[in-house]
């Protein structure tokens, strides 16, 4: 049945749903973080570098930016309550949050994942005052992505008890490091392991870069990653290292131990496993970047809709003022299904946050399985939010004109600031590659390189038929697919049992297909494994970005059912609807090519779109201001100014006034 409409909306009611569990944590950024933190437009690089590593040793402690280190340490154990952390930062600054989850997500959340005791008594306390600051050193010029083979050796030395770490070319030298260029005094550095001749795979070590002054260490290389097209603030950099000496108590070896006549041990004795765990406990840091960039989108989002009320243009027949830019449907066409998708990432990144905090918060080992789970659901929505924030805030931008062009109006700094997140903690289609092998293989331990995926008689022993991972609300959405009717004419395009029933129904198509193709393929091509893979992989990624649709949709069913307050449910649940059929609209060339729409039922998903922009348009105000997002950290200059002044530049645009910023 079609979604009740939604009745007057109790804003704080609204705003409880959105801020979740961790709502102190939110409620705590918006009462401490005033004006000082926000970004200075037109500084220049070495400005905001200075500004922001100050910053960062002034955010309040109690904000829960190092919730996530163990209380006995001065955190407290929240890992959910860090990610939130980080994206209120996001909304306040994304160099500041950029440069903090370098410093507390990655540098220090490695110590804590890699490290064993005598590394937390040792330099925890330090890390998290910002005492001691450091970088995360994995990234290599020609090896970023593809972790597995870093080129950069760490060779233990019986005879003085040190590891030699060495940048043996050019292309293994560490690259685009934040915190390297100017203020990193030590570095969490991944290098092959290698003792008495044989290698143990990459692993990670704690390496002093800076002396007391700042000055580099002996055979330690530092170089300027050089002018960047945004994160001014933060100083990334490049580290070689060129026959450094590692004590031997510098190894971060909680999954790998070398004794100190150079005796490798580890309790997971296969070395490509061995390898994915310990990623897997950096696994926080990808949910990070993804809310970051849902929060930054949600910023860019709040500024469009808000101008777009007091920005008027043309004049209708027979009215005396002329028509606000909300008011026509191109612009909602633009505005609403952006936001009804970051809606529904919302929910999703709220339900892979909580499931996140309770397996890394418990005391014993994470199951596997559920371990390869949460990698698979943080990568793929980290892809998804990231690519849709750089469409959204770049429509954003186009939405308000001219006045969107201007760095006083914040968007392009959010613009040129979330470029790059749809690169770093895993570039977007190499993760999309994780989730898709994560569908096929049914987690294996040979997992290999991404490039090759092992041998062929991998691809073809290991595909599977595909097994529904469900998100939280699985029994009401087993149900809500069970309820729908043979035929889908006789259903409404906005009963969300067949939502959930087309989502699910194109996911399994299209990795039944792939599953076909690889095996196929392996049949014919069985010593061209790269072959093999390469010829499906535009299939693979676009099974991958189906299953990121369905959990978010999932997702956002289970929050809406979670929701108490009536009125809220119904406006999240006309919102959900317009997500639903905007992705069905998006792919409807799939979806009548494969019989899964008729021409009427595809041209009816527009018309009951078009209806829904008009049935939310006076909600999007209400919308946005869901987000809760102070008025102060919006930063935006046409978002103080006066409505009669609106009016004004509006009567001059009318006349002929040009809106481009002049050149």
């Amino acid at each position: 049945m079609p979604s009740e409409a939604p009745g007057h909306i109790d804003l704080a009611r609204l705003r409880e749903v959105l801020d979740g569990p961790w709502a102190t944590v939110r409620a705590a950024h918006r009462d401490r973080l005033d004006a000082r933190f926000l970004p200075v437009y037109g500084e220049t690089g070495d400005q905001a570098r200075a500004r922001v590593t100050r910053l960062l040793t002034e955010l309040p402690a109690e904000l829960g930016i190092g919730a996530a280190f163990p209380t006995e340490y001065g955190g407290a154990s929240d890992v959910g309550g860090s990610i939130i952390a980080s994206e209120m930062l996001a909304q306040v600054d994304l160099s500041l949050m950029v440069k903090a989850g370098v410093q507390w997500g990655l540098f220090g959340g490695a110590v804590v994942a890699l490290g064993t005791r005598r590394h937390h008594d040792a330099h925890l306390r330090d890390i998290i005052s910002a005492n001691t600051l450091g970088c995360f050193a994995m990234t290599e010029t020609g090896h970023g992505s593809d972790v597995q083979q870093l080129r950069t050796t760490c060779t233990y030395d019986p005879q003085t008890q040190t590891f030699d770490l060495h940048t043996p070319h050019e292309a293994a030298r560490k690259d685009y490091i934040g915190n390297a260029a100017r203020d990193g005094r030590m570095a969490v550095v991944f290098a092959q392991l290698i003792t008495k001749g044989r290698r143990h795979g990459v692993h990670a070590w704690l390496v002093p870069i800076r002396d007391a002054r700042g000055n580099p260490l002996p055979g330690v290389t530092i170089g300027d990653a050089g002018p960047k097209a945004g994160l001014l603030g933060v100083d990334n950099g490049r580290l070689s290292f060129d026959h450094v000496r590692v004590p031997r108590d510098m190894l971060l070896d909680r999954y790998g131990q070398v004794a100190a006549d150079g005796t490798y041990s580890s309790p997971i004795e296969n070395d490509s496993r061995r390898f994915f765990t310990m990623l897997g406990t950096l696994v926080r840091g990808r949910v990070s970047v993804g809310g970051a960039a849902s929060a930054a989108t949600k910023s860019a989002l709040t500024i469009a809709v808000r101008y777009g009320d007091i920005r008027r243009q043309f004049s209708a027949p027979d009215a005396d003022r002329e028509v606000p830019l909300n008011d026509y449907l191109a612009h909602q066409r633009k505005l609403l299904p952006a936001l009804a998708t970051t809606y529904a990432f919302h929910f999703a990144q709220a339900e892979l946050v909580a499931a996140l905090s309770e397996a890394q918060g418990g005391d014993g080992p994470l199951d596997e399985h559920r371990q390869r789970e949460l990698e698979s659901r943080a990568a793929g929505l980290k892809a998804a939010q990231t690519w849709h924030a750089t469409r959204t805030i770049q429509m954003c931008r186009e939405a308000c004109g001219g006045a969107g062009y201007l760095a006083e109006n914040r968007l392009p700094g959010l613009k040129a600031d979330t470029d790059v997140f749809t690169t770093f903690e895993g570039d977007n289609t190499v993760l999309l590659q994780m989730v898709a092998k994560g569908l096929l293989t049914g987690y294996r331990d040979e997992f290999g390189s991404l490039d090759g995926w092992g041998r062929a008689s991998f691809v073809a022993e290991q595909v599977r038929e595909m097994v529904l991972e469900r998100t939280a609300a699985r029994s009401l959405i087993q149900r809500l697919v069970s309820a729908v009717p043979g035929r889908d004419e006789e259903v409404a395009v906005t009963d969300r049992g067949w939502q959930l029933k087309v989502f699910e129904d194109r996911e399994k198509h299209l990795l039944d297909g792939a599953i076909r193709r690889l095996r196929n393929g392996a049949a014919v091509k069985k010593d061209r494994p790269f072959d093999i893979f390469n010829d499906v992989q535009d299939h693979v990624l676009t099974v991958a970005a189906a299953h990121i649709d369905r959990v978010t949709l999932e997702a956002f069913v289970a929050g809406i059912a979670a929701t108490e307050d009536p009125a809220v449910q119904a406006l999240l649940s006309r919102v959900c609807d317009l997500y639903a059929l905007s992705v069905i609209e998006a792919h409807k060339g799939w979806f009548l090519e494969h019989g899964r729409l008729t021409p009427a039922r595809s041209k009816a998903v527009t018309g009951v779109m078009n209806g829904l922009l008009r049935e939310l348009r006076p909600q999007m105000r209400t919308l946005v201001d869901g987000f809760a997002i102070p008025e102060t950290w919006l930063h935006c200059a046409i978002l103080r100014e006066e409505p009669g002044r609106q009016e004004t530049m509006a009567a001059h645009d009318a006349a002929g006034d040009p809106q481009a910023v002049p050149a």
